[in-house]
């Protein structure tokens, strides 16, 4: 159950801070890190990082961002149902 709501926040959370430096980059404001938004994507919000890229159209021209996101999202996505399966 923890795990569960978990990876929803942790993904949540990366969906909205890649539209978060999505704003502040059309502003010319201070952004959030590239470290920062790997971080939150390999702590278990690999789903949520990619969705909003795609989503806000942020960092797709970064082939670590365009290619690394979806594989971690595959690995992240496996792992979940490997642990707890498919009922």
């Amino acid at each position: 159950m923890f795990t569960m709501v978990y990876m929803i926040f942790i993904n949540i959370l990366a969906f909205a801070i890649m539209g978060i430096d999505k704003k502040k980059a059309r502003n010319g404001e201070y952004r959030i890190s590239e470290r920062t938004l790997w971080i939150v994507a390999v702590i278990g919000g690999g789903t949520g990082a990619y969705l909003g890229m795609k989503q806000f159209r942020h960092k797709t021209k970064h082939a670590s961002f365009k290619w690394g996101l979806p594989v971690l999202m595959v690995i992240q996505l496996g792992l979940l149902v490997t642990t707890y399966g498919v009922d």
